[in-house]
């Protein structure tokens, strides 16, 4: 779920009129980022066939849009509160269908890097504003919960939508539409928008901390930079160690500038309870295997399996489902009567046991006696996760501290999510080389050493995204030790960006 930088929201005058009108266009929009975070999967091996993207570059069409997107995220929900929710909200979607433009258009791959960055830009200024506006227009607290169930209904539902117009795009237009489909979907917003959403003034005394934007943002790019480039020049060269290490010291000064900046973006004070870090620590480990079955499955399905873009967007329907399934149906049900850890632990060893199936993947693998059930259980645990980990984190905190602490978890996924992506992906390609040059004997067997080779570097990179989803129940069990909540919160959903 996006968030809100305000605390409690301010109670226009009467009811809006227009505010049914106007969750459909907060909605829309919000849809409209939810479905960039699975459409554009789909669509990958066919762009980089065609812009000629090498197998360790292909995963900064991912990675560019997530590290933009939860890097700036914290300061996209300041710049609402400083300049109006409604301006914002119309900047996001029109620099998103700008960006969405150039990207569709994009000649090079540099190109296409640099316009998911901008995505994930402008999406940092547009989620905390879609979320802002709906907590603003729908005030009574019965039509509240009816908005936000609205609203959560979309943000789990985006990633099934995603899988399958992006195959339906890809198969029978091109993959370029994949980002071509957002721009009459943002102008429609737009119309709307400006129509019927109301919005007061910003608040004139609200700060930028653009130093700490620059830190943070800066300090992941580092890192996610110098893990890429471990595939072609090995994990001691100079230029990988520097960037990481430059990296880190980004990320360092961030902690420290935090500590003494006038309005900090991350006040520190928010990750030192333990039951937040925890749940922010078990936020960012459990993408990341998310994140790698996205990557690597939609290449083993259409690459390996054969299967079109439409057939590979259906083969992924059942993560999705169970994601919801665990989240709505078993955690929402459970929590008011467990402690959230004993939710998470078996989420992620149920995760976990669902990637082992993956590790047994060959150039000949069956879908339904292989790869369903890893999907099924991966799904399950997910969904049993989630929803935990939000509630507990944004509970009990002071409604100063609501908007940034659940910013903070939704950066926490992103962030994850570009690492890991980035880490396994790397694993990937350097296994899967190293395993072709050391079978590749008879050239007349080269085609059948490469396929192998492939899934031999999937495989891989997929056992240490289980281990390192089971270091994630591991931080869940030890650092999340908050006992059963009263009452669930009832706007807490399922967080868009990790379905």
């Amino acid at each position: 779920m996006s968030v809100t930088r305000t605390g409690e929201p301010e109670a226009p005058a009467g009811p809006d009129p227009h505010r049914w009108w106007g969750l459909v266009i907060i909605a829309l929009a919000q849809l409209m980022v939810v479905l960039d975070a699975t459409i554009v999967n789909i669509a990958l091996p066919s762009a980089q066939r065609d812009l000629g993207m090498s197998d360790g570059n292909r995963q900064w069409v991912i990675t560019a849009y997530t590290l933009a997107f939860g890097g700036l995220l914290l300061l996209g929900g300041r710049i609402a509160d400083l300049v109006g929710r409604k301006r914002t909200f119309v900047i996001g979607l029109i620099g998103f269908a700008v960006a969405s433009g150039i990207g569709g258009a994009a000649s090079t791959s540099g190109m296409l890097f640099g316009a998911r960055a901008l995505q994930g830009a402008f999406a940092a200024l547009l989620a905390p504003s879609a979320l802002s506006l709906l907590t603003t227009t729908f005030t009574d607290p019965k039509e509240r919960g009816k908005a936000f169930g609205i609203y959560g209904a979309l943000a789990g539902s985006g990633a099934a939508i995603g899988f399958i117009v992006g195959g339906l795009l890809t198969e029978y237009l091109n993959w370029r539409w994949c980002l071509y489909v957002n721009i009459p979907i943002a102008v429609i917003a737009v119309v709307g928008a400006l129509a019927l959403l109301s919005d007061r003034p910003g608040h004139k005394n609200v700060r930028l901390d653009v130093p700490g934007a620059v830190l943070g943002c800066g300090g992941l790019v580092a890192i996610v930079y110098g893990v890429s480039e471990a595939n072609g020049h090995g994990w001691t060269d100079p230029l990988v160690l520097g960037l990481i290490a430059g990296g880190v010291a980004l990320l360092v000064a961030f902690v420290w500038w935090q500590n003494r900046a006038p309005s900090p973006l991350l006040p520190l004070h928010i990750v030192k309870d333990r039951n937040r870090a925890g749940c922010f620590l078990t936020m960012g480990l459990a993408v990341i295997g998310m994140f790698g079955v996205f990557l690597f499955m939609t290449y083993y399905l259409q690459v390996i399996l054969g299967y079109s873009p439409v057939k590979t967007g259906l083969a992924f329907l059942p993560l999705t489902v169970a994601i919801i399934i665990g989240s709505t149906q078993i955690s929402a049900r459970l929590l008011p009567h467990v402690a959230p850890r004993m939710l998470m632990v078996p989420g992620m060893i149920l995760a976990a046991g669902g990637m082992l199936f993956f590790t047994q993947l060959t150039v000949e693998s069956d879908y339904v006696g292989e790869l369903l059930p890893g999907l099924l259980l991966l799904g399950l645990g997910m969904g049993l996760t989630f929803m935990p980990v939000f509630a507990t984190a944004t509970a009990g905190v002071a409604p100063q501290d609501a908007g940034v602490t659940s910013a903070t978890v939704n950066t926490s996924q992103q962030v994850g999510g570009s690492i890991g992506t980035a880490l396994l992906n790397t694993i990937a390609t350097t296994s899967s080389a190293t395993y072709i040059a050391a079978h590749l004997r008879n050239p007349a067997q080269k085609a059948q050493i490469v396929s192998e080779g492939v899934v031999h570097g999937y495989t891989v990179a997929i056992w240490w995204a289980t281990g390192i989803m089971l270091l994630a129940g591991l931080v869940a069990g030890l650092m999340v030790t908050a006992k059963a909540p009263r009452q669930t919160p009832s706007n807490a959903t399922v967080p868009e960006s990790a379905v």
